[in-house]
């Protein structure tokens, strides 16, 4: 039967002595595509393409790839691709590639066509990321907040006073009153002046002492144990710096400081 006028695909006679690569490769040239625009198209490696073409079965990575690589083909230049599977199937047989067995499916289940593109690969690697991230962010948040539970827990006391100098004060205590502490016990002490920078941190057992430097600027005392140092300026016993076994911060210890202090009363005053 002749074609009608005006239909330029090809006959059932042009194809009766052709290979299914051989079809498939006159139905490409017919529509003026390269084996680079197949590719493109199917995502199919362009040298498994051109093994298709020539019938090159060896070259190809087994049976099932190169049945889903040929539907891909077929599909991709309008061609009946179940049809083309089906007699592809027919040609590796005689050819010995395998046992022929009629087609229970209209698509091949590894068909390569189907394989998730790159972008979808990379998309599904960015959520793994940020599921492993979300779960290091979430673990850190929880360690934080047992961090914060235990130090609410936790019994401590901070009694927080910003001593500044007292001009009166410092008039009576004099230019060479010397400030001097020594530890009556074990007791952990950090001084530091105005500016925060550290003058003096350490842990000070039962007769260590440490002289406060006349040149400080408002030095200042940290310390969870105040009972346990005795403070003397210029060889004077003065009051103490806390109540005994609570924890005293930023506490002025320069000679007019410590003179202008007020007797600490005691933790728990019983009443009247």
């Amino acid at each position: 039967m002749e074609n009608s006028v005006g239909d330029n695909s090809p006959s059932e006679d042009e194809f009766r002595f052709q290979t299914v690569g051989e079809q498939l490769k006159a139905e490409r040239e017919r529509q003026g595509l390269t084996l680079s625009d197949l590719a493109t198209r199917t995502r199919v490696p362009m040298r498994h393409l051109d093994s298709i073409e020539r019938s090159d079965f060896a070259s190809l990575p087994g049976t099932t790839y190169t049945l889903g690589f040929t539907r891909s083909y077929a599909s991709a230049v309008g061609l009946d691709a179940v049809k083309f599977n089906t007699d592809l199937r027919e040609e590796l047989a005689q050819g010995g590639y395998q046992s022929y067995q009629a087609p229970t499916q209209n698509f091949e289940p590894a068909d390569p066509s189907r394989v998730p593109s790159r972008a979808l690969a990379w998309t599904a690697a960015a959520i793994g990321i940020l599921l492993v991230a979300g779960y290091f962010i979430w673990r850190s948040s929880m360690l934080s907040d047992d961090a914060v539970v235990a130090n609410v827990q936790a019994p401590q006391v901070v009694v927080s006073e910003k001593a500044a100098a007292d001009p009166v004060a410092g008039a009576v205590a004099g230019a060479g009153d010397t400030v001097v502490l020594t530890a009556t016990s074990s007791v952990w002490v950090k001084i530091y002046d105005a500016d925060n920078k550290p003058l003096f941190e350490s842990e000070m057992v039962e007769g260590d002492s440490y002289t406060v430097p006349r040149d400080a600027s408002n030095p200042m005392i940290v310390t969870g144990r105040p009972n346990a140092i005795t403070v003397t300026v210029g060889g004077e016993t003065v009051p103490p710096l806390g109540a005994p076994e609570r924890t005293i911060v930023d506490v002025g210890i320069s000679a007019a400081s410590l003179l202008a202090r007020k007797p600490v009363s005691p933790a728990n005053p019983s009443r009247p």
